[in-house]
């Protein structure tokens, strides 16, 4: 079984690794919200793996979550230098 955690920003956006990672480096704002995503991320796996226990609740607030996340690390993107 691998280890790989699904739904990573990289997984998302294949296309944009490069942007993700200028990003990260130089936007603080982003590196938090790429951190928030990871982390939101991270917690849906291992629950939806039955790693932790969680109320079906808890895992749509966090479904949310990450949604909501991810709209805003698709706009930072698309408006980045390099978006073309």
């Amino acid at each position: 079984m691998s280890a790989h955690t699904p739904n990573e920003l990289a997984d998302v956006f294949p296309d944009k690794a490069e942007a993700l990672h200028q990003l990260k480096l130089t936007d603080a704002h982003f590196a938090r919200l790429a951190e928030q995503h990871h982390t939101v991320n991270r917690e849906i796996h291992r629950i939806e793996t039955e790693i932790d226990a969680a109320s079906d609740d808890r895992l749509e607030a966090l479904k949310k979550e990450r949604l909501h996340l991810l709209d805003a690390v698709a706009e930072m993107l698309q408006a980045a230098p390099d978006a073309a």
